[in-house]
């Protein structure tokens, strides 16, 4: 089997992200928000480079357009603030190779404690209820099995898009809707470096609003009750500076209207004007 790392990054240069991420397998890097468009490839410590600077804009398309220009069998996402540990691509391999039985393994990134969302403990099966909770960077899969199902990420969340984040959890429900097989493993792979979000500006009308629209494509029917459990775990985080009763409001919200009137939403955020 090969192997690719696929880097979605912001105005980056690829030959000093190479450097700075510890990149030692085949990679590509897509570069967005620059100038003008180009695609070059070279040699980085006898590893393989394809780098593609485009003026597009948005975590899923950049993603996408990783899937598109990659060749090998096996695929691990990658943000530009990872700096991955030595023998990362083996540690892949290898627990694909031992897995034959799984299409898509979640593994750990070592991450500061207030980003962290989830550490992987033992290996498992990753279903619907759970799959909500990891990062793209933590997601490796056989490209046979995403290519000839035509998985791709959505272009309406995630950093540069219409409403905040979720990408992530979107393409790995997809994957499941799909029949893949997922599995998270313990294996740790490298650590994030800490930097500003790209999407989370605070506890915000549009947060609460984006978070229903969200769990609404995840849940279907059951996003109210999704929302609700999401809303008192995290209840200490954006309290007192925004009430319960406000966030549940707005959640609700964005799960009844499931983002269909996004062109006048950032004009009613303005002005105030949001109503049940």
């Amino acid at each position: 089997m090969t192997f690719e790392l696929l880097v979605s990054c912001v105005k980056k240069d690829p030959h000093e992200l190479a450097e700075t991420m510890h990149i030692a397998s085949d990679a590509v890097i897509v570069s967005q928000l620059e100038d003008s468009s180009s695609e070059e490839t070279f040699d980085y410590n006898g590893n393989r480079i394809t780098a593609f600077r485009t003026q597009t804009k948005g975590v899923g398309i950049n993603r996408n357009t990783c899937i598109e220009l990659s060749s090998a069998d096996v695929l691990l996402f990658a943000d530009e603030d990872i700096v991955y540990d030595e023998g990362y691509a083996g540690l892949v391999m290898k627990e694909f190779a031992d897995h034959p039985e799984a299409d898509v393994l979640l593994f750990n990134i070592r991450v500061c404690d207030e980003r962290r969302t989830y550490w992987i403990e033992s290996f498992a099966p990753v279903k619907w209820y759970n799959c909500g909770r990891y990062p793209a960077y933590s997601i490796a899969i056989r490209s046979a099995a995403l290519k000839e199902n035509g998985i791709k990420f959505s272009l309406l969340f995630g950093g540069g898009a219409r409403f905040s984040n979720g990408e992530d959890s979107l393409f790995l429900k997809n994957c499941l809707d799909k029949g893949l097989r997922m599995f998270s493993t313990p294996v740790v792979l490298g650590e994030e470096v800490p930097r500003p979000s790209t999407w989370f500006n605070g506890f915000t009308d549009k947060f609460f609003y984006d978070r229903g629209v969200l769990y609404n494509h995840l849940y279907g029917k059951a996003a109210w009750l999704w929302g609700i459990r999401w809303l008192l775990k995290m209840r200490r985080e954006y309290e007192p500076a925004y009430p319960f009763a406000k966030a549940r409001k707005m959640l609700f919200l964005g799960i009844k209207e499931r983002g269909t009137r996004p062109d006048g939403l950032n004009r009613r955020f303005e002005e105030g004007t949001i109503r049940e």
